[in-house]
Parts: structure tokens; C-alpha cells; sequence
């Protein structure tokens, strides 16, 4: 029987021993966790020791929504406009797109990701100046928006009828009604659909991945929308873990359209799919879909009209009540539960109209439906979110006035709604099982120090934005404990895996993050400075710095 000492600081998110010097792991789980002398009397003298000294070791963090394949081609597939910083330079993303594609002749099809919009529109012209000869497309880095030069145009179909069909809010036109390049929300699907990919694509950006995120010091995610940006990536994750690639625990939930069709036929699809592709690393859990878009893109399903938009209040996507509360209803029986892309309140409140009446059918209050980002939500809205049983996944990395986005957030939508942006103490408050997540790679930030941090100051520490940023809406900062559980043994329970992972605690998978500071009790500013250790897995480490 393999058996490994564990010696540090650990910091174990177990209510009952909130603290530990030491910890024996056999065959992958914990077996002892209490003071270093009984557990090197119990691993006895072959033991494999890990002796971490004066650092922390606290259980190994969860994301609760992040987008694996995207994550991969932006790291090594796609031009990375995110290194001209956070501000908007058109000048600068002309030469990294060059670049780009000088280092990379063979492509077809070039993408470039990490655009910020400003109030300067530019259109297919500005790329056409780059690439001409072959489809050139540049997305935002929220992901929700994209521009296409004139043979990405033609390449994807997109013509004057294709605009009328979807809408002059999501294909932009020109004065004659051609489309000028810019396109937001349901088309991107069009485009995300035909761009050239494989299963062996897919799997080395996984791997790429997979990589990037242990070194960050989490041991298990959420892919929210599987298959949205890759047909392929079931069959590559099930292929990854067949041949012993996969050390990175993903629980998936598998993209539904707009409105489906036939809910019920959606749901047994995916209940297909979980059988054929699941296994320990990989495992699909529950459906994605979208409700609206975002709000600096005038898509946030909004309660409200926008106040330079009289009489409009965002898209609305998947907003048909009946078959949203089926979809419900069909994935309870399954085990299984919905994730929602909601950003606007107006997307918020529909959806937990909808669980309250899928409810009232199953009587399953614990069904663990996820609503993402949620931007803007009113009281009532966020005692129901915990009154439902349904999982606020919030992203303290987000709650800063950002330059420019705070600016557009005014302007559409007041300064009093701009100001009350991102709730999270509130949902502690009622009761909610509140998670972090960063949503990466569509916000640029996946990072377990900051969202603490940022958690408690509402603010990016002074080196990473050049303190251009200033904090808000500081009655919603949290404890130190409470940013910690929200990335840990909350999103276990997201998952249903809380008898599994999100604690040190005998007979858990021993999942293992090592930092150098004590995030309960450094200063601040010394958490913002952190540094990742090691990152360990079923008791090995997959990482040490």
C-alpha cells in the first residue's frame, strides 16, 4: 500500500479540525490528518514524505466556470491581443496580429483574442488592412462579440439576409445593410461551429490547459458548456483520461441552444453523453446555456430599459419560460442540474421563476442549478437564490471600477446600479452556497491569491493595473474564510462531490494546494503576493514551483 507523509501548515476547511500539522495519504485519500508525530508513527518509515515546512497547505482549489478548450487556443492557438494590456489599442493588436500570422502561414483561418472595445467602432475594414487574403476575425475578450474581416464575411456566409435574419442588434450593418464585419452573441455560434478543429486539436489544448491550471494551484474545474467552442472535446477529454493523461478533475456541463426544441430529448442526449464519456477525471454533470449576453455590449437581459437605449433591455436568449422549467424538470431526473449564463438582473429573475416552478413539480429543492456572473440583482432576487437551493457563482476579480467598462456601466445603467454591481456577502447573508469563479479565459484572470484579495478590497493590488482601478460596492466584501470556502468545498457541493474533495478530511481524495502565506491571517498585502508552492493530486505532486 503506497503511503505519503504530508508535514505543513494545513489549513483543512473541516469545521470539526479546522487545523493539522501533518497528514498520511494512502492509495489517493486521506487516511490521517492531526499532529506530524502520530502520522509518522502511521506511515511509517517507507512513507514518501512531502515536508513543506513553514507553508500553507490548504485543500485543492476548485474553479466553478471556466472554458478548458478556449483557454488552451488562446494560449497557444490564437493571437493574444490580451498582452496589449487593459486598455483598447488598435495600433498594437495590428502588430501582434501580424505576427501571429507571419509565425503561422499554414492556417486557414486566423483568429485573433482579447480585443477591448472603446468608443471608437471599427469595422471589417480595419482587418482587411492586416489579412486580405485569407478569414481574419478578432473577439472580444468576454467572447461575446467579434469582428470578421471581408473573407471571413464570405468564408462564414454572412450577407445581407443572414444580418435581417438574426437581428441588427447582433449583425451590425452598413448604410446600404451589408454587414460591416461586427457581429455579437448567437451569431458567434455560426462562426464557433465551422472553424477548423479535431479531436487531436482539442486534446493539445486541453493538455495545455490542464497544465496552466495546475501550476495555479487548482486540482478540479468546471467546464461550463463542454462542447461550446469544440465539438470534439468530450471524446478528447474521454480520450485524454483513457490513456493516463487526464490529473486534472473536470466536471462538465454540455452546451443546450437557445430555446431547444425538445427539452426532454435535449436532456436525454446529455445523459448519453455522460454515460459514453464519463469517467474519475472527467465527468458531465449538468447542461449550460445562456440566457443574455453582457451589459458593455448592450446584451445584458436587463430589468430595466438602457438609458442610452429608451424602450430596450438587452437579449433576451433562452426566454421561453415553459421550456426552461422542463429542461429543469428533466435534468432533476437525471441527477443532473442547469448552469446559466446570467449576467443582467432581468436574466436572474426569469431564471428563478423557473426553478421555483420546476420545484413545485419535483420537489427536489437541492437540485444545485448554478446562475454565472450576475451582474446586476436585486434583494428579492438573491434571498430566492438561496430560498431555491440554486448556486451564486460570483467573480470577486470583477468588482473593481475598471477604466472605461465603469464608465460604460454608467452610462448604460445609472451610477446607483453601476455602484451595487456584483453582490457576493449578500448571498452569504441568506444563506446561498456562494462560489468564485473567473469565467478564463473570457476575463483574463484565473487566480486563487487575487480573488482572496480581491474578495475582501474590491480593488487589483497597485502592480497588476497600475492602480488605475478604484473599489466599490465595499459592503459586499467578505471574510477570509468565506473566500476560501467559495473555492473549495462550496464548489464541491456545486458539484456533488462534497463527500469526495473540497476538505482535508479522512477518506477524501487528497487534492493539496501549497502557498507561502497564511490567507487567513497575513496582511493583505503579503496575500496579494503569494506564491504557489506545489499542487497535488490523489497525494502526488503535478506541480512544484
Amino acid at each position: 500500500m503506497k503511503q505519503t507523509l504530508i508535514l505543513g501548515n494545513i489549513i483543512t476547511m473541516d469545521e470539526k479540525k479546522p487545523f493539522a500539522k501533518a497528514a498520511v495519504v494512502k492509495n489517493g485519500v486521506f487516511a490521517y490528518i492531526g499532529n506530524s508525530e502520530e502520522a509518522r508513527r502511521l506511515a511509517g518509515e517507507d512513507a514518501q514524505v512531502l515536508d513543506y515546512g513553514d507553508n500553507y497547505i490548504y485543500p485543492g482549489f476548485i474553479e466553478s466556470h471556466s472554458h478548458g478548450y478556449l483557454a488552451g487556443d488562446r494560449a497557444i492557438g490564437q493571437a493574444n491581443l490580451a498582452q496589449a494590456g487593459v486598455k483598447t489599442n488598435y495600433p498594437l493588436y495590428r502588430e501582434i496580429i501580424k505576427e501571429f500570422i507571419a509565425k503561422n502561414p499554414q492556417r486557414q483561418v486566423y483568429m485573433a483574442a482579447g480585443w477591448i472595445e472603446n468608443e471608437e467602432y471599427v469595422t471589417k475594414a480595419y482587418l482587411d488592412e492586416i489579412c486580405s487574403d485569407k478569414p481574419l476575425i478578432m473577439q472580444t475578450g468576454g467572447g461575446h462579440s467579434m469582428l470578421l474581416n471581408t473573407k471571413a464575411l464570405q468564408w462564414a456566409g454572412i450577407d445581407a439576409a443572414y444580418a435581417k435574419k438574426y437581428g441588427y442588434d447582433m449583425v451590425h450593418v452598413d448604410k446600404n445593410g451589408d454587414p460591416d464585419g461586427y457581429i455579437c452573441e448567437n451569431p458567434l455560434l455560426d462562426i464557433i461551429a465551422i472553424l477548423p478543429t479535431s479531436v487531436d486539436y482539442a486534446k493539445e489544448y486541453l493538455l495545455a490547459w490542464q497544465d496552466f491550471v495546475l501550476q495555479k494551484g487548482y486540482t478540479a474545474v468546471a467546464d461550463a458548456g463542454v462542447e461550446l467552442f469544440c465539438q470534439y472535446c468530450p471524446q478528447a477529454y474521454h480520450e485524454l483520461e483513457e490513456e493516463g493523461k487526464l490529473k486534472l478533475r473536470t466536471y462538465g456541463y454540455m452546451l443546450t441552444p437557445d430555446n431547444v426544441a425538445d427539452p426532454k430529448a435535449e436532456v436525454a442526449r446529455i445523459a448519453a453523453a455522460r454515460v459514453q464519456y464519463g469517467g474519475e477525471y472527467f465527468n458531465i454533470i449538468g447542461i449550460k446555456t445562456f440566457l443574455d449576453g453582457v451589459t458593455e455590449a448592450h446584451t445584458g437581459w436587463q430589468n430595466q430599459n438602457y438609458l442610452d437605449q429608451p424602450g430596450y433591455h438587452g437579449v433576451e436568449r433562452f426566454n421561453d419560460h415553459d421550456k426552461m422549467v422542463q429542461l429543469l424538470v428533466e435534468a432533476d431526473k437525471e441527477g443532473m442540474s442547469v448552469h446559466v449564463h446570467s449576467e443582467g438582473g432581468g436574466a436572474t429573475h426569469f431564471m428563478l421563476d423557473c426553478i421555483e416552478d420546476a420545484e413545485k413539480i419535483t420537489g427536489d429543492m437541492d437540485q444545485r442549478n448554478v446562475l454565472a456572473h450576475l451582474h446586476f440583482v436585486t434583494d428579492e432576487d438573491i434571498r430566492r437564490m438561496a430560498a431555491t437551493g440554486s448556486v451564486p457563482a460570483v467573480a470577486p476579480l470583477w468588482t473593481p471600477k475598471v477604466p472605461g467598462m465603469y464608465d460604460q456601466e454608467v452610462a448604460y445603467m445609472g451610477q446607483e446600479l453601476a455602484d451595487q454591481s456584483y453582490p457576493i456577502k449578500s448571498f452569504y447573508d441568506v444563506g446561498a452556497n456562494v462560489v468564485f469563479h473567473s469565467d478564463y479565459p473570457v476575463s483574463p484572470l484565473m487566480d486563487v491569491k487575487l480573488s482572496i484579495y480581491m474578495a475582501e478590497t474590491h480593488n487589483y493590488p497597485q502592480e497588476v493595473f497600475g492602480g488605475l482601478t478604484a473599489p466599490r460596492n465595499m459592503k459586499e466584501v467578505i471574510t477570509r474564510e468565506q473566500s476560501l470556502r467559495a473555492m473549495t468545498i462550496n464548489v464541491a457541493r456545486q458539484f456533488r462531490q462534497e463527500h469526495r474533495m473540497g476538505s482535508i478530511e479522512f477518506g477524501k481524495i487528497a487534492n493539496m494546494t501549497v502557498f507561502d502565506c497564511d490567507f487567513l491571517h497575513d496582511d493583505i498585502d503579503k496575500v496579494a503576493q503569494a506564491n504557489v508552492v506545489a499542487t497535488i493530486v490523489d497525494g502526488e505532486e503535478v506541480f512544484k514551483a
